[in-house]
């Protein structure tokens, strides 16, 4: 079995546990490559893809793979794969699917209790000498506490359930929309009301998505959506940045449709200066927080993606399927 690693070998040596990796197996790295002419120099006659899951893996890699067999994303998403390409010569595509959900949920409420602080600016003023200066304006603006928000919870899969059990600890009302419904024993033990869409927009005091990026989702977060929440109301976003029309949301923080965001991605990643949410006018720049796409790279999610990814590679070349297979095969 020969593997073509597209993610950073250092991880792959930190994370990884060796010992239940089959000797004769080869790894070949390559890195954060992503041009098709050198992968395939480098690993070309590869049973398996192991990839980060903002790497895109491009039709005409897949193609020309000629042992190709599972390409496997190292994390929950893989809508840079092309999953449709894969499907088509019988190539298992596979995802981590729930297995950052407690990491990405802990940054979740990470950021909901962040904006509500207005932690950053804060931090900011404090180092200018301005502590006193902004205690007072804040004491009189006035700083809400997370018991007292309803959160609205779009996307009820592993993270937004992971995310309403730590919400419990905080005795915040909990609302969630999804395609499907919970089943009415788990909505109590989340304590979590079924609400539609709409009506979530409407009522909640913090938005919090947790959906994957795909073309159903792109722009899902739109102007329209914007307009229905309330002038005080935060959205949360630890999913991906496909999700959020930017432009929509810069206008929204503009026109004080809403009043802030906590956002774990925005998209294109990697970053660059030039993106429109990097470029608000300096009166409501701190009304977005950022963290780097942080919330499923910690240590313990890291270790547990890798061993299901090692243990998928293996039932596959066993001549098993994978588990979480995304493309239907």
């Amino acid at each position: 079995m020969k593997v073509l690693v597209m993610t950073l070998r250092e991880r792959i040596e930190r994370f990884s546990n060796f010992s239940i990796i089959p000797k004769d197996w080869t790894l070949v790295f390559a890195g954060y490559e992503s041009d098709t002419e050198k992968l395939l120099e480098i690993g070309m006659d590869a049973d398996a893809i192991f990839v980060d899951a903002i790497q895109p893996v491009k039709k005409g890699l897949i193609e020309r793979m000629p042992n190709l067999k599972l390409i496997h994303s190292e994390g929950v998403g893989y809508d840079r794969i092309d999953y449709n390409a894969a499907k088509k010569k019988g190539v298992f595509v596979c995802n981590n699917a729930a297995a950052n959900s407690r990491a990405v949920a802990e940054q979740a409420v990470l950021l909901m209790l962040a904006v509500l602080r207005r932690t950053v600016e804060g931090d900011k003023m404090v180092r200018e000498a301005r502590q006193i200066e902004a205690k007072s304006n804040w004491s009189l603006e006035g700083i809400r506490e997370l018991w007292n928000c309803h959160v609205g919870i779009i996307g009820m899969g592993a993270i937004g359930q992971e995310t309403a059990k730590r919400l419990k600890g905080f005795e915040t009302k909990v609302s969630y929309y999804s395609r499907h419904r919970l089943p009415e024993e788990l909505e109590t033990e989340l304590e979590a009301t079924y609400l539609p869409l709409d009506a979530l927009l409407q009522q909640c005091d913090i938005i919090s998505l947790h959906l994957p990026a795909n073309s159903e989702t792109k722009d899902f977060m739109n102007l329209d959506r914007f307009r229905q929440m309330k002038e005080s109301s935060i959205l949360i976003n630890t999913s991906r940045g496909e999700i959020v029309d930017q432009h929509a949301l810069m206008f929204a923080l503009k026109e004080r449709m809403i009043a802030g965001a906590g956002l774990d991605t925005i998209s294109p990643e990697p970053v660059t200066q030039n993106n429109i949410l990097l470029q608000l006018p300096e009166e409501i720049k701190y009304n977005i927080i950022f963290s780097p796409h942080i919330g499923g790279v910690t240590e313990q999610a890291f270790i547990h993606m890798h061993r299901f990814v090692w243990e998928n590679m293996k039932r596959v070349a066993e001549g098993n399927r994978p588990k979480h297979i995304v493309n239907g095969l």
